[in-house]
């Protein structure tokens, strides 16, 4: 399986519901290191798993729907909490339905995975990934 991944970045502020999250529950920030991985099995008739600008432009765009915003106030994340583990899947189904939609071009239509993982420190990750 042949892979390409390409980095952006966004902060957030959030707070969590639940004891479990001690102090976190109160409005907090957070910067995340986005990693968008994307898998085909062969490459394409230009030697390419995907267009690598045509990839990280569609990262930054819909990471662009979160970065400097409180998930808190974001309509489509009301009720839930925001965890990373919660926002790599978020940001998967958004790549996902952006690869459906042709936003990586023709080369994006073979790709057959995607993983999402989101760095939320050095020492600290979460992903989610699944099949197109």
């Amino acid at each position: 399986m042949y892979s390409l991944t390409v980095r952006d970045h966004i902060m957030i502020a959030h707070s969590f519901r639940g004891e479990i999250f001690g102090p976190a529950q109160r409005v907090h920030g957070a910067t995340y290191l986005v990693d968008a991985c994307f898998q085909r099995a062969e490459l394409d008739a230009d030697g390419l798993v995907v267009d690598i600008g045509l990839a990280s432009d569609t990262l930054k765009a819909v990471l662009a729907e979160f970065n400097f915003r409180n998930l808190d106030d974001e309509p489509a994340l009301q009720g839930r909490n925001t965890t990373t583990e919660f926002m790599a899947r978020v940001i998967f189904d958004r790549m996902a339905a952006a690869i459906r939609d042709g936003r990586l071009g023709a080369g994006g239509q073979g790709l057959q995975h995607l993983k999402i993982t989101l760095h939320e420190s050095h020492i600290a990750w979460a992903s989610y990934e699944g099949a197109l």
